[in-house]
């Protein structure tokens, strides 16, 4: 008898009202594959501009989520035992197969990594995409050392500020922008040395505290504030564009001659499954139950709720990462 499982199915472009939960057979995976009983998975942007028709190579129906933990229920290569906790994160994940918004997703071994702790599944749901993003763009695209001033433009993301805690634990001056001036004490517990309140042209107030500039700049916020990020860099500097939480991937006109200051580098950061597999999540971990590292869970929701979750992520009312639970 094939076993059932639940599963937010995606059949067309939309809102959130076209994730539809449905019973699917449970994936039966071969050698090489893995098959994880999800326990939790984040909600990530890049799955609602999928959901609304941006991801033009993604395919309907399809099972979104590009990240999950939970156990290994079947390794056939015997990569895993049975029972081992696991996160596993990009590579196709929910886009050119299907994904974590289910009980169930099959990947690849390779795409897997196992963690030994006791942190609860809600706070384990939250981390793989988030850290492999602060952490990759830290030192694979702005190529961050010891003594370095880095300004996380974005700073109360869930990204920003575990990259704030991560660039603290390895010797940077670290900078953080909030549009609420109440959120000052939140950056500054999370490794933010210096707080501006982002009113969208920070450069004066940044070069205020940095005459020369900052030497690297996170920028979460997006085009909307990347122009002023480059002019609060120094010369020899680094931006790196990572995130878009001000909605805008792209500039109605972007002359580089005239925004980007003379020897300050621009480069991106988007991760890949190389990205995900090294980053060092099991020390990561290790950070988290030290209470060195505090990821900010802004809702958590369960499986049946998943169009509320979305609908949630949509208006930016979360508050920090949003964690469905299975």
């Amino acid at each position: 008898m094939t076993r059932e499982m639940t599963a937010a199915v995606t059949y067309e472009a939309g809102g959130p009202e076209v994730l539809q939960l449905e019973h699917r057979p449970v994936p039966e995976p071969t050698d090489g594959e893995v098959l994880i009983r999800v326990r939790a998975f984040g909600l990530n942007r890049s799955e609602l501009f999928t959901r609304q028709g941006h991801s033009p190579n993604v395919a309907f129906p399809r099972i979104l989520g590009i990240e999950a933990v939970g156990e290994v229920a079947a390794a056939p290569g015997g990569e895993f035992a049975q029972g081992d906790i696991v996160a596993t994160a990009m590579g196709g994940m929910g886009r050119q197969f299907d994904g974590g918004y289910a009980e169930f997703t099959m990947v690849p071994a390779h795409h897997v990594q196992k963690i030994d702790t006791t942190l609860d599944w809600q706070v384990l749901g939250a981390i793989p995409e988030m850290l492999q993003t602060a952490w990759g763009a830290l030192f694979k695209s702005l190529r961050l050392e010891h003594g370095d001033t880095l300004l996380i433009r974005g700073g109360t993301t869930s990204v920003g500020l575990a990259a704030a805690a991560i660039a603290k634990r390895h010797g940077a001056t670290v900078a953080a922008t909030t549009r609420k001036p109440e959120s000052e004490t939140l950056l500054r517990e999370n490794g933010a040395d210096q707080v501006f309140i982002d009113d969208g042209e920070i450069a004066d107030d940044v070069r205020t505290v940095f005459p020369s500039g900052v030497g690297k700049v996170l920028e979460l916020v997006g085009t909307t504030t990347l122009k002023d990020s480059l002019k609060a860099t120094r010369t020899g500097g680094i931006v790196s564009m990572t995130g878009m939480v001000g909605n805008s991937w792209s500039f109605d006109e972007f002359s580089p001659m005239a925004v980007i200051p003379t020897a300050v580098s621009l480069t991106t950061y988007s991760g890949g499954i190389e990205d995900f597999m090294r980053t060092p999540l099991q020390d990561l971990v290790r950070d988290i139950e030290l209470g060195a590292l505090k990821p900010k869970i802004g809702k958590v929701f369960n499986l049946t709720d998943i169009v509320e979750a979305h609908r949630t992520m949509e208006n930016n009312s979360a508050g920090g990462k949003i964690v469905v639970l299975t």
